[in-house]
């Protein structure tokens, strides 16, 4: 008798345009998925086309533009074995010189979008009884930083989303994974530095504004974080896991900055994160 082919698993991951997003989405193609990567820029996403990849464009911080993805993958596939959340971005600056609007724009880049895209592909997980969904946050879910109050407010929010939903879905067969990286390098870091001075730089913070970004631009200096693709490794083992962690530490800092605050307090952490600043 012919032995039948297994139809491939899907997997979506977003803000697969670079970074760990693009790490994750090759090491899933690897491992023999149908892999849709998701991004507000295409181009930026055709090598991971020309590796087999159904590129799609998504911004998910627009209702429209996740509901136009989740129907061409229903209508293609029938729905997502693998759901990545990954796409995400860093809002730093003082709390009292950001503008609410900005905040919601974080949450909605940050929180709502995956939250929007899981409710819309968890029906067909459900109906067919099985799935897993990963949640990038960061190390920054579970401590904080200066100036990065918008930003690690979402990612806890994300956190805690997480655990909620994961307990409502394990009755389906449903797993929820929580990642936490830490120092990674996608380019974050000149990023985050540069753009923080040009704003706040002069301000009533300028002192602290500058001195955190020049930490920032040192700490991500080339070598100094680990590679993507250590990441998207430890993703692929925990899908293909019979029995997932809840959440997973990985690279630079993590481990250590996690467990500074949960092992010493909230006061030791504050002195080291303080101290920093000389």
């Amino acid at each position: 008798m012919a032995k039948t082919r297994k139809t491939p698993k899907t997997a979506l991951v977003t803000g697969a345009s670079s970074g760990m997003g693009k790490s994750i989405a090759q090491r899933l193609i690897k491992d023999g998925y149908t892999v849709y990567v998701a991004a507000r820029s295409v181009d930026r996403m055709q090598d991971l086309a020309a590796q087999g990849a159904r590129p799609l464009k998504l911004d998910v911080s627009k209702d429209d533009d996740i509901r136009a993805a989740v129907d061409q993958i229903l209508a293609e596939t029938g729905g997502v074995d693998v759901l990545v959340n990954n796409a995400g971005f860093g809002l730093y600056g003082p709390v009292e010189e950001i503008g609410l609007d900005e905040a919601r724009y974080q949450f909605e880049v940050n929180m709502f979008g995956p939250a929007r895209l899981t409710q819309l592909l968890v029906p067909a997980m459900r109906a067919k009884g099985s799935g897993t969904i990963v949640n990038i946050t960061s190390m920054g879910g579970k401590v904080y930083t200066l100036l990065g109050a918008w930003y690690h407010a979402t990612k806890h929010a994300l956190e805690g989303w997480s655990d909620s939903l994961r307990l409502e879905l394990q009755p389906f067969g449903i797993r929820v994974v929580i990642i936490e990286p830490g120092l990674i390098e996608t380019g974050f870091g000149d990023v985050a530095g540069r753009g923080v001075v040009e704003r706040f730089g002069d301000g009533a913070y300028g002192k602290t504004v500058r001195a955190v970004a020049g930490i920032t631009e040192q700490s991500y200096r080339p070598g100094r974080g680990t590679p993507p693709m250590v990441v998207a490794n430890l993703v692929s083992r925990a899908i293909r896991s019979r029995r997932p962690r809840t959440r997973y530490v990985v690279g630079r800092y993590a481990g250590l900055m996690i467990g500074v605050r949960k092992w010493f307090g909230d006061r030791v952490f504050d002195r080291m994160i303080l101290s920093q600043m000389g």
